[in-house]
């Protein structure tokens, strides 16, 4: 069976895989793409439930570790060894676990708004429950009421001073998802269904670069975190920007990515 995983892909040189947020798709991260692809063959990838992805029919492969393993067989199938590999929130959670799970795969990591999971079961077990109750909520009030309350969530309201067609564009690209895609995304590949993946950190052997906005102050804390456990890590913070860096200061982000990618590329 071929991989589902459906994707873009834009440019000439090294690979380099984008893994976009949840409720995104491959488009959510264009300005990176665009941006980078002068020096990399850049695949822009739609995670399961989203995007041309949609749904899939095997509810088991949106597991966290199963989306791991399913973005491995990706690699594989187009020999993209040692690749750059850029995740954004959910899809930082996916890069991180990648690059532990198949290190061969992943040469560089780029982070942002990135975290490693939840460290007690505890924690694991009430955040289940409350995407649980948030995906419940998403099929039976339906897609544009869920997404008009997750855009207003606390970690959103620096992009408040978007422009208005900014706002209204990315409301359109999550409201093209498949609800029932999303809501089974949240429940297998949220922060709460992954395993803790804080103890691991020193295994990575991919130099990473952690990208965060300034006003993403829980997300600041966490890069804290990670940097401490990280053996090869810096981190950038991103002037005039909240936890979607690439939307609201893209060419600080673009220009941090730029120089990374520059000094640690083989």
């Amino acid at each position: 069976m071929s991989n589902p995983l459906c994707f873009t892909a834009t440019g000439e040189g090294p690979p380099l895989v984008l893994l976009h947020g949840f409720t995104g798709d491959a488009s959510t991260l264009r300005s990176l793409s665009h941006a980078l692809a002068d020096r990399f063959t850049v695949y822009s990838v739609d995670l399961p439930g989203h995007g041309r992805t949609g749904h899939l029919s095997d509810i088991g492969l949106y597991d966290f570790l199963a989306t791991v393993d399913l973005l491995a067989d990706f690699f594989e199938e187009r020999n993209l060894n040692a690749a750059a590999v850029l995740g954004y929130s959910m899809g930082g959670r996916l890069a991180l676990a990648l690059s532990l799970n198949y290190p061969h795969l992943v040469s560089q990591l780029m982070l942002i708004g990135a975290s490693a999971g939840l460290a007690s079961q505890s924690e694991r077990l009430a955040r289940r429950q409350a995407d649980s109750s948030l995906a419940d909520e998403l099929l039976e009030d339906g897609l544009p009421a869920f997404v008009d309350r997750w855009m207003a969530q606390p970690l959103f309201a620096s992009q408040q001073g978007l422009a208005a067609d900014v706002l209204a564009a990315a409301r359109q690209q999550r409201l093209a998802n498949d609800p029932v895609g999303l809501a089974a995304s949240l429940c297998g590949a949220g922060t709460g269904a992954q395993p803790s993946l804080w103890g691991r950190l020193s295994e990575i052997s991919a130099s990473t670069l952690l990208l965060v906005g300034e006003q993403d102050t829980k997300f600041r804390r966490l890069a804290m975190r990670l940097s401490t456990g990280l053996s090869q890590s810096e981190t950038v913070v991103i002037a005039q920007a909240g936890h979607a860096v690439h939307v609201e200061n893209s060419q600080a982000t673009v220009a941090a990515l730029q120089e990374f990618l520059s000094t640690n590329h083989d």
